[in-house]
């Protein structure tokens, strides 16, 4: 466990030099949707860190890092990412995002390419839901606590034959979303609620994946495609799944990364 102290936060993350990827393996930085945390990311640590060295984070207001009053901002969780790079001494990383993480890696995509060998955004879109939507999400949770949204969430978040399938994974997502504090997660829908790249995505520049399940109703397959057609060379991959379709089609995710990890150049650090 370790702390880092960038951007006014503390931020919880977890990069084990010898145990997530071997040494002068490339970074990845893996970044988890709404509500989570870098625990979102445990079951793909053994694939994905064979080839990589693995950089998991809580987001600002999540997990184990700081949470901050008020709205926050993309640029601010953009910022965050920057400053851990920074002080762990990363030039240059592979960047996976999922939903607000794939937000997050759009806006890195559009104004710090340049530390970036790649992006690969998750059932993710340009500008998720609306203002009304998000307000009445964020006053619900004020009011009531996140037990309010979260058997909702989970509707959303995984189709009803994973659900019964696999309880246990629900049920870690579950404890993940209900242990996000209240101020965290509003702070995070103020900045996905504020942020609209409809016209920015075009200027990603770096090679990127759009990765989207099929049954996504959060951010579908659509918005998928918009992001695919507006970032130059961007290529498309549908998984089997609803909104957090990295987990519930985790052997397609975790191939289709690795495939296109490798073709894009980059060093470690």
């Amino acid at each position: 466990m370790a702390f880092a102290e960038v951007n006014g936060v503390s931020l919880h993350y977890e990069f084990p030099e010898m145990k997530e990827g071997p040494e002068d393996a490339p970074v990845m930085v893996l970044s988890a949707s709404l509500g989570t945390g870098l625990r979102m990311w445990s079951h793909q640590v053994a694939a994905l860190g064979k080839k990589l060295r693995l950089l998991r984070y809580d987001t600002r207001g999540h997990g184990r890092s700081s949470v901050p009053s008020g709205d926050y901002t993309m640029e601010q969780l953009g910022r965050d990412v920057l400053g851990l790079l920074d002080l762990l001494g990363i030039r240059k990383a592979h960047f996976c995002g999922v939903s607000l993480g794939g937000m997050t890696g759009l806006w890195l995509g559009v104004h710090a390419p340049e530390r970036l060998h790649s992006l690969i955004a998750c059932d993710t879109a340009a500008r998720i839901g609306t203002v009304d939507g998000w307000n009445a999400r964020m006053a619900q949770v004020r009011a009531e606590g996140m037990a309010a949204i979260a058997e909702g969430t989970l509707e959303r978040w995984y189709s009803a034959g994973f659900r019964a399938a696999h309880a246990q994974e629900v049920d870690v997502t579950r404890q993940m979303l209900l242990g996000t504090s209240v101020a965290g997660y509003t702070g995070c829908c103020a900045a996905i609620r504020d942020e609209d790249m409809t016209e920015a995505v075009g200027s990603v520049g770096v090679p990127t994946i759009v990765v989207v399940g099929n049954d996504d109703p959060v951010t579908p397959p659509a918005d998928a495609h918009f992001l695919q057609q507006q970032i130059r060379g961007a290529k498309f991959v549908e998984l089997e799944g609803a909104h957090l379709a990295c987990v519930e089609d985790a052997v397609g995710f975790e191939r289709n990364i690795l495939d296109f990890v490798g073709q894009s150049k980059g060093a470690a650090r």
